[in-house]
């Protein structure tokens, strides 16, 4: 499946173009552009399942660095900075990792 099928490419292509330089993402912000809150949770959770590229069900740091590219394949990956702070916003029970019910939070807290 396409992330495409989920989400508009326009609204893709604004989200990857606010965070273009290194260390600007924002979960928060990238979340409220590409119009992810909005969506149901059956739909969010496509979205989780093609980010957990492992299919481990779980977000890892590997896949967090590549998070961008998860949405346009041309995009940068993440700085180590923004990979830390992007998993500290989302790991809520501490355990190093993102599991589709903290995924669903960060979302709906955009």
């Amino acid at each position: 499946m396409a992330i495409t099928e989920v989400l508009p490419a326009s609204d893709i292509s604004t989200a990857i173009s606010l965070c273009t330089a290194k260390d600007s993402f924002s979960p928060k912000t990238f979340f409220a552009s590409l119009g992810l809150s909005k969506k149901s949770p059956p739909e969010i959770e496509k979205v989780f399942k093609m980010l957990d590229q492992d299919k481990s069900g779980f977000i890892e740091r590997d896949e967090l660095q590549l998070f961008l590219q998860s949405f346009s394949k041309g995009a940068r990956v993440f700085t180590a900075a923004e990979t830390k702070d992007f998993l500290v916003a989302g790991d809520m029970d501490g355990d190093g990792k993102i599991s589709w019910e903290e995924f669903s939070a960060l979302v709906n807290a955009s």
